[in-house]
């Protein structure tokens, strides 16, 4: 059968993704991500600010943030089902238009109830733009650059962390008669930030040619991908780093506090760490290089662990920078290694699905993790936050030993040899022209 041509039966979309030569692509879709993710990370403390100027305690704050994590729970599978069988640049756009309208009308609510919802907006939006541009990377990357074009990918990512709440501390203002208007303008200012992502948006997807065939997608069922050995530890490992950071973010100035050291101090401390993350992201091919995708991905999940319950020591100032930046270094590679050990597990009609389970157990974290933290810190103490997140870097990191770091080699075989993996057609029996064997069906 030609190249191409659909099976019997089954939707066949054939995107030209990827591509020998030229990676601009990717860079366009770092700056959108950028400037996608600066926009939510500068809405979300403005929020809480504006929250703050309408008279919101600490636990109206808290509901208000948790509506932000636990709308995308309930959408992510939807959406990743979705991009299986579809392109993804709709639903970066979809996702920009969300965040920005989450932010402005953020910025104009006059209740608490209407901030929570919009914020919930702006979360599903957030999740619409990761799931679109972590499948887009899956498509265009061959399988020995994913690890590092999922690398570069966080880089946006960490950037618009390091940028946004910079930015949402210089507009707003801590006085209370004051806040309520510059609370309002950051949140102006982050839904214009996500909007000019979408200039960095054209050329980053090719246009897919829809080949007829008489059927409709096979769609692999969640229970099949979560019981694929790999999808798990991927999740896990996610979920683990990324609730350190937020914990990290959220317990470092009460760690300050407790030790007399300067909120200006603490903001440099927390930049220091995402700086370190960066720079672990630009070294991490040649260290998988070194080390192997296995070693690499247990080894700083490990170190990560024991740096983070570190934390809970009474140390100066300056270990207490050291041991941030060593930090910050081994959690820059779990999350772009843990895309990869998803992707490369998962079913070949399953990978956007896989990815969104992935941000799902993200969110699942973002709202278990801070809530486990306060009730550890009530109990043992400030230090106890971080005791906790040692732990579970340090059960990720076991779990990471088990976990596949490729495909297995017939498997990865195939995808080197197949410019378009997803949608090629299958012909049992009969070799396609200039291939001494037939295309194994893997549906």
């Amino acid at each position: 059968m030609a190249r191409g041509a659909a099976r019997p039966g089954r939707v066949t979309a054939i995107p030209a993704d990827r591509t020998p030569g030229g990676r601009g692509w990717l860079l366009r879709l770092v700056i959108a991500f950028c400037c996608a993710q600066g926009a939510v990370s500068m809405a979300r403390p403005a929020v809480s600010y504006r929250a703050l100027s309408m008279g919101a305690d600490e636990q109206a704050i808290g509901v208000i943030t948790a509506v932000y994590a636990l709308l995308p729970v309930f959408a992510a599978v939807p959406l990743g089902r979705r991009t299986d069988h579809g392109r993804c640049v709709p639903l970066l756009v979809a996702g920009v238009v969300l965040i920005s309208g989450g932010c402005a009308l953020s910025g104009t609510a006059d209740s608490l109830r209407a901030l929570a919802v919009w914020s919930a907006v702006m979360g599903l939006g957030h999740l619409c733009f990761v799931i679109g541009a972590q499948s887009i990377v899956a498509r265009r990357s061959a399988p020995a650059e994913q690890d590092r074009d999922f690398g570069h990918f966080t880089i946006g990512a960490s950037l618009g962390q390091l940028a946004g709440p910079v930015a949402a501390g210089l507009l707003v203002s801590g006085r209370d008669a004051e806040m309520a208007r510059t609370s309002a303008l950051a949140l102006l200012v982050s839904a214009a930030a996500a909007a000019v992502s979408c200039t960095s948006l054209r050329g980053i997807e090719r246009p897919a040619v829809s080949a007829p065939a008489g059927g409709r997608p096979v769609k692999v069922p969640v229970r099949s991908i979560l019981r694929t050995r790999g999808v798990p530890v991927g999740i896990f490992i996610s979920l683990a780093v990324l609730s350190t950071t937020d914990i990290l973010t959220a317990y470092l100035p009460v760690l300050g506090e407790r030790r007399g050291i300067a909120p200006t101090t603490i903001g440099l401390l927390l930049s220091l760490r995402a700086a370190a993350t960066i720079a672990c992201r630009l070294v991490m091919t040649p260290m998988i290089r070194w080390l192997g995708r296995t070693v690499l991905l247990s080894v700083t999940c490990l170190l990560g662990g024991l740096l983070c319950a570190g934390l809970a020591l009474p140390v100066p100032v300056w270990a207490l920078a050291v041991t941030l930046g060593a930090l910050g270094f081994c959690l820059g590679a779990g999350q772009p290694l843990s895309m990869t050990t998803v992707v490369r597990a998962a079913p070949h009609d399953a990978r956007s699905t896989a990815l969104a389970l992935r941000l799902t157990g993200n969110r699942l974290g973002q709202v278990a993790a801070p809530a486990s933290a306060g009730l550890a810190a009530g109990v043992a103490g400030t230090g106890a936050p971080f005791v906790m997140l040692g732990a579970l870097l340090t059960a990720a990191a076991g779990l990471g030993l088990r976990g596949p770091a490729a495909a297995p080699p017939e498997r990865e075989a195939e995808r080197e040899t197949e410019p378009e993996p997803d949608t090629r057609a299958e012909t049992a029996g009969v070799p396609e022209p200039g291939r001494s064997a037939p295309a194994r069906d893997r549906s």
